[in-house]
């Protein structure tokens, strides 16, 4: 039996008119499917109603798949793929399987020989990065840096001396109700001259996005992003 393909379909980054976000092919794809794996299936479920699909919803299965979700139930979320079925992978916001548990299934259709189909559609990291006016020739994602302030502080002291010593724009996120502290601990722990980005609400109606070196950032109100999902970038 040949096996179904993995689509991996992007979804807004917050509300928003989906034809805003997404081509249509991408909306026409996804309408098409009767088999999703998402990492929140209420959310997941939202996003199917919002299309919406060719077939009603009670014929849609919805299975999920997120950073609690055991590596023996793998195999048997890939199922309807292996069966014959295409299969559609959605995340809580953005690209699936970029800073997200997703990555453990494509993965696993890799090494099961099912096709693995990405689709276009935002992804906050790049959409920050563009907007960034930091150096997009070289750059690292760092996912969450530590919690614990003094952690946090001495983890970006490292990468800021990664990104003068090889002219890499750093990216990493944070937790929305922990952003102001994140900003705070940028500023009052980088050099003057390092530049900081910070991307908030990126494609909504509120987006916000400023670049300025740190000694300016000290010299001005700091924007309000608690509760506001934000991308931090900063280049030495």
């Amino acid at each position: 039996m040949k096996a179904g393909r993995l689509y991996l379909i992007p979804v807004p980054l917050g509300p928003s008119p989906l034809l805003g976000s997404l081509p249509e092919p991408v909306l026409a794809r996804a309408r098409g499917l009767k088999h999703f794996v998402a990492e929140n299936a209420k959310t997941g479920r939202a996003f199917l109603k919002a299309l919406p699909c060719d077939s009603p919803l009670q014929q849609i299965t919805i299975r999920e798949l997120n950073e609690h979700t055991p590596a023996n139930v793998l195999p048997e979320l890939l199922s309807p793929a292996l069966s014959g079925s295409d299969l559609g992978l959605i995340s809580e916001a953005g690209c699936p399987a970029v800073a997200d548990p997703g990555s453990a299934l494509v993965a696993l259709a890799h090494r099961e020989g099912v096709q693995v189909i990405p689709m276009v559609g935002p992804c906050s990291l790049v959409l920050a990065l563009m907007a960034s006016g930091l150096s997009g020739q070289s750059f690292a994602f760092h996912g969450y840096l530590p919690s614990e302030a003094q952690e946090r502080e001495k983890r970006l002291r490292e990468l800021e001396k990664e990104s003068r010593q090889q002219q890499r724009t750093q990216i990493f996120i944070e937790t929305p109700y922990r952003n102001r502290q994140m900003l705070a601990s940028l500023i009052n722990t980088c050099a003057p001259g390092t530049r900081i980005c910070v991307a908030t609400d990126l494609t909504l109606a509120e987006e916000q996005i400023t670049t300025r070196p740190v000694a300016d950032w000290r010299r001005q109100q700091l924007p309000e992003t608690n509760r506001r999902p934000t991308v931090f970038l900063l280049q030495a």
